[in-house]
């Protein structure tokens, strides 16, 4: 498959369906040809679904060639990370102590996906049980991050979904994200992650980590596709009751209408405290390119990170949920279990239930505090991670060192979730070293189609999305 096809984008492949220069089903077996060729050494996949793969193809083919036409998403393939459930496959949530968990049902995402025509290539590698920044799975296996022969840190914990997207083996794939875990991939394998608000769309049928801050999001290669997926997938479920009475937003109408007049901020507080020097430089300089697009660029403090940032049981909020659904196989299964993720879950047996209640509130203060400190102000730029991938054998060598880089990936993006913000993810410079540079631009809660329209507006500006990997050596 010709690398020209294999990074293409959703609306450009959409585009040459309906021009008859490409067919579904011969992009669908291309893909395929390339996982089989690279993914051996990359990683990115635990389970693929041929057999509805092609069926699906075969069916949004015959659709569209009869005018039966679903959308932008028509015949496009995906992936989705393996916290989702797919009818007939184990939701195995990244250990082998829930390869017998077979989903009967499609959850809520899936099925919408396919409503609007996509096609199931398989589901992704993730952290076990969802619990991590790095990206590493050592029940599994860790997927490779393509910008590096030598394996360095995909992100986590969608870990297969970026290592997918970034490598040409699909053009968009589905990630969760609680504390970075779409955000943090696609900036280490320089893509583009959607974080969503908690109630835009439905979790149901989704392996949990924490009920709070759970959300869905895509992984793609633009800013044009993450809009186009979060299209087809937001709205209420009555089987995920965070998204009833969420009234309905769609972006696509904002997403071209460029940045002149919008307030943006860089975030001072936290966000920028011991980043890596290229980071922050990149960061800046993404600054400069908005302004120059006719933004009021400026600086801010914001109190309420600081606050959010302090507050050290924020962890054990995220523990002690995940026992609700994990407990039993940390109680039975202990050794089976990956040490590192084990021991973050075990510590959420410290939490008082009086600790969870107020940090709980203070949560919900913090969230309506910073919506009135934001309130002259449209999106903020962050440093969506402290530095970029690293070598896992650098990160992996003892529980202080992943927990260090573990940190440092989580720390930018797991703020946010606390606040409950929506952001995107854009990659915004490349190190010295070759490896990806995320620029996380937030926006309040519920405004995605301001996340999308800055970041969209910086996309066009730049050509840092246009960037591939040279995976030569996984061939």
């Amino acid at each position: 498959m010709a690398d020209t096809l294999a990074f293409d984008s959703i609306a450009n492949l959409a585009s040459q369906f309906r021009q008859g220069a490409l067919s579904p089903v011969g992009v669908t077996e291309a893909l395929f040809r390339r996982i089989d060729a690279l993914d051996p050494k990359l990683h990115a996949f635990i389970a693929l679904t041929r057999e509805r793969a092609l069926a699906q193809a075969r069916a949004a083919e015959s659709a569209l060639q009869t005018g039966h036409d679903l959308g932008p998403l028509h015949g496009i393939p995906y992936a989705a990370k393996d916290l989702y459930d797919v009818a007939g496959l184990p939701t195995t949530a990244g250990t082998h102590l829930l390869a017998d968990n077979v989903a009967r049902a499609d959850c809520a995402a899936v099925r919408r996906l396919s409503a609007a025509g996509m096609v199931l290539l398989g589901k992704t590698h993730t952290v076990q049980f969802a619990f991590g920044g790095v990206g590493i799975n050592h029940d599994h296996g860790t997927p490779h991050n393509p910008w590096q022969r030598v394996a360095h840190a995909p992100g986590g914990s969608s870990s297969g979904s970026g290592v997918a997207v970034a490598a040409g083996l699909a053009p968009m794939a589905l990630g969760t994200d609680t504390g970075g875990s779409v955000r943090i991939p696609a900036a280490l394998c320089g893509i583009v992650g959607l974080k969503t608000t908690v109630g835009r769309i439905s979790r149901a049928g989704v392996y949990p980590l924490s009920f709070m801050l759970d959300s869905v999001g895509p992984l793609t290669r633009t800013v044009e596709d993450a809009a186009l997926v979060y299209e087809a997938l937001r709205g209420v479920d009555f089987d995920d009751d965070a998204t009833v009475g969420v009234p309905p937003h769609e972006v696509m109408s904002d997403l071209r209408r460029g940045v002149k007049g919008i307030r943006i901020a860089f975030a001072e507080t936290v966000f920028f405290d011991d980043v890596d020097p290229e980071v922050e430089k990149a960061v800046r300089q993404a600054g400069h390119v908005l302004a120059g697009l006719g933004a009021l660029v400026e600086s801010m403090t914001v109190p309420e990170v600081a606050v959010a940032m302090a507050e050290q049981k924020r962890a054990l909020m995220v523990a002690a949920e995940s026992l609700v659904v994990n407990g039993r196989w940390l109680d039975e299964h202990r050794d089976a279990l990956d040490p590192i993720v084990a021991g973050r879950m075990a510590s959420g047996r410290t939490l008082t239930a009086t600790d969870f209640i107020a940090v709980s509130r203070q949560w919900a203060d913090l969230r309506r505090r910073v919506v009135r400190t934001l309130s002259d102000v449209d999106a903020l730029l962050v440093p969506t991670t402290m530095i970029p991938a690293r070598p896992i054998s650098a990160i992996d060598q003892s529980p202080e060192s992943y927990g260090e880089h573990n940190l440092k990936y989580l720390r930018n993006t797991s703020l946010g979730n606390v606040l409950n913000f929506c952001g995107v993810s854009v990659p915004c410079g490349v190190s010295a070293d070759g490896l990806p540079i995320g620029l996380m631009i937030y926006a309040k809660p519920f405004d995605e189609a301001m996340a999308l329209r800055v970041a969209w507006a910086y996309e066009q500006a730049t050509d840092w999305h246009t960037r591939r990997p040279d995976i030569s050596w996984a061939a």
